[in-house]
């Protein structure tokens, strides 16, 4: 029998580690000072400095935040004892592993590389230095999420059998001009995120049906996904995503809802409303001894705090507090795997309809 539902019960956060190392930031782009720096400040994590190509660049966010600015790549793969956390562009990262000492610790930015070979690539150079790395698809360490996977472990849905993510919202994709240019985004660079979210909680799915477009008012290579995860004859997972709804807040979308046999979750996303300031996440759910939804008050929301989340579990892992090392890179593979199978079915034509017969 399932225990009452008591909201505030549910985890939300990863536990600490006890003696954090110091962690060395590679890049200095818009994601560090928005979500790593402000989540390792919070948490209390050190951070021993920052390096970037642009010298400027990484000087002028290391003079905002307090910290070193490494004048060279050298100095800061050279630091002792560190966590490396490869805030970079994806084809920035195999370089990078390269230069880290044999047996290193490393969080790598997402995605695992630009494409499924690359991210091969990656996995077999960590393989070979033995360097224990995560990809941070941190949308699993999100308070809200980490509570919504609680609920679910402890009955309160019941079997999951429908997930359904609705996004229909404006986003600023010119805050990452790399991404000017590149034959992949919308899936690779946004929807990996949910597509690696429902992997952790549904498993991997048989395959995938998809098809990713851009729009005609501007020139980036897809904002606009369906896909349905076939995952057989129980379970129904859909993504419908849509970047060019921009025509205001009103009825602007970023939602999961999530059904089971016996109860239900809504998960509000808030961050990528009016992005990167956004809106509070939102968690209700509808348990199983319950008629009414149910609201849980979170603690944190996914900028930044999933960042420190997903930082405190490499941080145990290194100091052998953790034996898992959640979302490693040879999980993360199988993210890549499914985002390049919705890729190839992107490419083939649907199923044809059928012809009207001619008349006899």
């Amino acid at each position: 029998m399932t225990e009452t539902f008591i909201p505030s019960s549910l985890r939300q956060w990863w536990p600490k580690p006890a003696n954090p190392r110091p962690i060395v930031i590679f890049g200095a782009g818009s994601i560090v000072g928005d979500a790593h720096l402000p989540a390792y400040r919070k948490a209390g994590f050190p951070v021993a400095g920052i390096f970037d190509p642009d010298g400027e660049k990484a000087a002028a966010l290391a003079r905002q935040w307090d910290i070193r600015a490494f004048a060279t790549e050298e100095e800061a793969v050279a630091a002792e004892n560190a966590v490396f956390d490869l805030a970079t562009p994806p084809a920035a990262h195999v370089a990078i592993l390269s230069k880290l000492p044999e047996g290193s610790f490393a969080l790598i930015q997402k995605p695992m590389g630009g494409n499924l070979a690359a991210a091969t690539d990656i996995l077999e150079i960590c393989r070979a230095r033995q360097i224990k790395a995560a990809v941070n698809f941190q949308l699993r360490f999100a308070p809200m999420m980490i509570a919504l996977k609680d609920a679910i472990a402890r009955g309160y849905l019941g079997e999951v059998v429908d997930f359904d993510a609705w996004l229909a919202l404006a986003t600023p994709w010119g805050l990452w001009p790399f991404l000017k240019g590149l034959p992949r985004i919308e899936i690779a660079m946004h929807s990996i995120h949910y597509l690696d979210l429902v992997r952790d909680l549904l498993g991997d799915p048989q395959g995938v049906h998809a098809k990713s477009i851009g729009h005609p008012n501007h020139d980036v290579a897809q904002t606009r996904t369906a896909a349905i995860l076939d995952y057989g004859e129980k379970v129904r997972c859909v993504l419908s995503v849509n970047h060019d709804h921009d025509y205001g807040r009103k009825f602007q979308a970023c939602e999961f809802r999530i059904s089971g046999t016996r109860g239900a979750a809504y998960v509000k996303l808030g961050v990528n409303l009016d992005y990167p300031r956004g809106e509070p996440d939102e968690l209700w759910i509808r348990p199983s001894d319950c008629s009414e939804w149910v609201p849980v008050p979170l603690e944190g929301s996914w900028f930044p705090d999933a960042f420190a989340n997903r930082m405190a579990n490499i941080q145990r892992h290194a100091s052998g507090d953790d034996d898992e090392l959640i979302g490693s890179v040879e999980d993360a593979w199988r993210t890549m795997a499914l985002v390049e199978a919705a890729y190839q079915s992107s490419a083939r034509p649907a199923t044809p309809i059928p012809a009207l017969p001619t008349e006899k």
